[in-house]
Parts: C-alpha cells; structure tokens; sequence
C-alpha cells in the first residue's frame, strides 16, 4: 500500500467530504433516540470568513463532543502496509487526525464564552474492517489508530456507546446543549423574546438546510419561530455563496426595522464576516418603487401595481422572501411571482400547500389567556392598573376611538402617556414606553409580554391570532357581545385557559 495515500488521511481533510448514511451511521442515529446524544452529518462550523465541514458529530451533553472520520479501509488493504505518522502529526490521545478542527471549535468558544468550551473526541468509523480483522494488524497501525477509537463494521449499539462513554466521565460544570449547539453552529441558533439563545428544532433545520426551489412555502402555527429562521436561511444562504443578493419583504417599515435588529444581533452573535448589504429588508411600497425607478416612472405613495409593471422584468435579488404573505393581497403576490422569474421565491405564512411546516409554538406553552365578557373599557383599565405594577410590558390594541377613550381615563392611573405604535415611522423614532397602544395592522414583529385585545368583531381572525401570538406571558380578550371571531377563539384555546367574567 502506498505510504502516501495513508498517512494524508493525517493532513487537513477536504472541506466537502461526505459520509454517506452506512450501517454505523445509522446505528449512531439511532443511540440519540435512547441517549441523550445529538447528531450531526455534514454540518458546516462557520467562522469569521471561513467553513469548515464535520462529516459527522456527536454531542454528548454530559461528557462532550464526538468527531468521526469514516474510511472504507478493507483487512486485504492495510495487512501489509508500513504504517508511518505523517509530519506533524499530533500525538496527543485526543485526537486521530491531524487537522485543525478541533482548534476552531475552541477558538469559536472562547471567542464567545471566553473559556475552552466542552471536551473533543476523534473517532475513526472503519465500515469494511471488523474488531476480529483489526487483532491480525501490525503494532505500528494498533499503535497509531487505538482499539477504543475505532467502531469497527461490527461494533454494536452497546459496544459503541460504551466505547464514546469510556472516553471521559460525566461531567457536572458543562454547559447546556443549547449553549454548546448555538456557540458551535451559528446557522441554527435562534433568538427568543428574552434574547436568550435556542437551538433550532428539526424542522426549522431541515428548512435551513434544504435548497429553496422555484417558489417554496414556509407556513406554521403562530410563534413557532417563522421570521427568525428566515434571517437565518439568508444568512446560510448568502454563507454558501458571498455574490448572492437577498431580498427580504416586510409589512410595515417598523417591522423591517425590528428585523434588521434582528439580523444584526444573529450576526454579531456568530462571529462571521458577511456583507449584511446583500441582505435588503424592505417594505412592499419600497420593492415598488424600485421597479418603478428602474423603469423611469414616478414614485409611488401608495401600493399600486398597474399592467405596466406585470409586463416588465425585474432582477431585484437571486432570493426573494416575503415574510407574513397573508397580509398582502393577491395582486402583490401575483406581482412577486412575476418578478421571481430568474431568482428563488420564498413565501411565508401564505394560504397555499407548505413545502416546510413548523408545529411547534414556543410562546403559548406557558402563556395564559382570558377571556372576559364585560364592559371592555372599564376591564382594560383595571387590568393596566394591575399589570403595570409587575413592570412587564404592556399592549393593548384597539381601534383609534377605543384607545383615545382609555387614555384620557389612564391619566388618572399613570404618570407617564402611554406610546403609541406607529408602524410607518422607523423603530429609532419610536419612544416605547411600559405601555403601548397599537392598533391591529401595526403590530406584525413586535413583541411583549402581556397583550389586552379589544374592538374583536372589527377584526379578522388572522390579525387577532397574530396578536395573540406576540405575547409571552398572558393574553386578554375584552369583549362585550359573543361573535363569530370571538367564538373561534374560545373554542380554540379556552380548553387550555381559564375565563373569567
């Protein structure tokens, strides 16, 4: 056997190796559904310009992290090799291989957490060499590869999770998995209301991960994680390749702001170096008048979209995703999938087939709603009165002549005027106080932790369900009469919630 075509296995590995799902693959699948394993194939580690691919990677969140290499090596092959260590090879007994995966893994957690992170494993999977086969090897192959890091072709359930056990006992000062999975892998760490780091669940990986087509679907129940895991597709996306241009749609110019935020603080997180003017987040009337820029015309105050601009062509971006696409009308819509001719489409939250589904909503878990059957002015007093007393942040939403009513009331209960959401003024502009008024339409990404809903009847039943999603504490729908959207709402989340009158 040629020394050479050995000891490169040593040397830096390329950056797109793959393993395929063999026997041992599957079998190390299938101990993280008895174990308190998570496993990862062909993830990317990104760090400041660079990726780097682990073909596979176990996390064991009481001991640490497993790597694995896999070589197809048969017995015929490797009995009458001479075995030598390739220059600079590390001798330590951590690891297998000599490159420098290991080294970016700690440089990822101290440069976030300012210490080493968790413990490093190197395994080999060896898919066509069983432990019988290995006995009969020379010392110098037993000497450079050890029994007890290598799964041979046999090795069973049993045997390969004492093997990755024995490495370390359990230890009791690591980390949470979540801290440890969104240190090392930036693409699928997620931001919650408190702006506490979650690792993204399967779904949203698998939306992440998966190639957009023509035009793709996003849709899910409310808070279940829709508009930050977009952020972080454009992220991997534009990760992946640096030239690509992404636009992303919001409702509100207040919304796009609060996303930008958003972006910025994924970003910052992950100590990457991405051009963030490749992603653009703008409103429908901004996508607009762009094309109209483009074309000579005048700009536009208002959403107009004649047959002019349904006959002209528009490269704005090789991605376009246009988040909460229930608000918009068909003829925006239509309009998108006029323009996307030569770029990727991707609709959230629309009322067409998914291609991707989130079910899982992370807010209503512990949040509380109520219902109350009463005079709705003289309840949403109290309840701000009582509330403002806990320090939380408070929303109510109403139409204008509600709300104007409960504020000439408050001023007998506040000190300071409660602030009133502008969705068309930028969120630097905005003053957010402990109590804020809103109406329906200006609430999309805004965020709080109790929510008082009222005027319901005037209101559709997506706009009261998006309302009811933002909060993430309680909810409280002031009503007078009984309606059809009123009814909906009880019937769908009363059984899990108290009511009072």
């Amino acid at each position: 056997m040629n020394i050479f075509s050995f000891t490169s296995f040593f040397k830096k590995q390329p950056q797109n190796l793959s393993v395929p799902d063999t026997i041992l693959v599957k079998k190390l699948k299938n101990l993280s559904t008895q174990s308190d394993f998570s496993v990862f194939k062909d993830v990317n580690i990104y760090h400041h310009t660079s990726t780097y691919t682990i073909p596979l990677m176990v996390l064991d969140s009481k001991r640490g992290l497993y790597l694995f290499e896999s070589r197809e090596w048969t017995y015929d092959e490797l009995k009458n090799a001479t075995i030598e260590k390739a220059k600079n090879q590390d001798s330590s007994n951590e690891t297998l291989a000599f490159d420098n995966h290991q080294n970016i893994i700690r440089q990822k957690f101290n440069e976030l957490t300012h210490d080493d992170g968790i413990p490093i494993f190197n395994y080999l999977l060896m898919e066509n060499l069983n432990a019988d086969e290995y006995e009969h090897l020379n010392d110098s192959f037993k000497e450079l590869l050890p029994y007890e890091k290598i799964i041979f072709s046999d090795s069973q359930e049993d045997d390969i999770i004492k093997k990755l056990q024995n490495a370390t006992q359990p230890k009791e000062n690591l980390s949470t998995k979540d801290e440890i999975l969104t240190t090392l892998l930036i693409q699928y760490a997620i931001f919650d209301t408190q702006n506490k780091l979650h690792f993204c669940t399967k779904e949203q990986i698998s939306f992440i991960d998966k190639e957009l087509k023509d035009i793709t679907y996003l849709n899910g129940v409310g808070a279940s994680g829709k508009s930050s895991s977009l952020l972080l597709k454009a992220i991997t996306e534009l990760l992946s390749n640096p030239k690509l241009k992404i636009i992303i749609i919001k409702p509100t110019i207040l919304a796009c702001d609060i996303l930008k935020k958003k972006l910025l603080e994924i970003v910052e997180h992950a100590i990457i170096e991405l051009d963030l003017t490749a992603i653009e987040i703008v409103t429908p009337l901004e996508l607009l008048n762009k094309h109209q820029l483009k074309i000579g015309r005048e700009k536009l105050s208002s959403i107009s979209i004649d047959k002019k601009l349904m006959k002209k062509s528009f490269n704005v971006a090789d991605i376009i995703m246009c988040d909460d696409s229930k608000t918009y009308d068909e003829t925006f819509l239509n309009y998108l999938v006029h323009i996307q001719q030569k770029s990727k489409l991707l609709l959230v939250n629309s009322d067409f087939n998914s291609t991707f589904y989130f079910s899982t909503n992370f807010r209503q878990v512990d949040k509380e709603i109520f219902f109350y059957q009463t005079n709705p002015h003289a309840k949403a007093l109290h309840l701000i009165s009582t509330l403002l007393k806990d320090d939380a942040k408070i929303t109510l939403v109403s139409n204008s002549i509600s709300a104007q009513k409960l504020k000439d009331d408050l001023f007998k209960f506040i000190e300071n005027e409660p602030h009133s959401l502008n969705s068309s003024t930028q969120l630097i502009n905005q003053k957010v106080h402990q109590l804020t008024f809103c109406a329906y339409q200006d609430l999309n990404e805004f965020q709080t932790n109790h929510i008082i809903l009222m005027d319901l009847c005037f209101t559709s039943i997506n706009e009261i369900e998006y309302a009811l999603n933002l909060s993430d504490t309680s909810a409280y729908v002031l009503f007078e009469e009984d309606c059809k959207e009123i009814k909906q709402l009880r019937n769908k989340y009363e059984k899990s919630s108290q009511e009072y009158n």
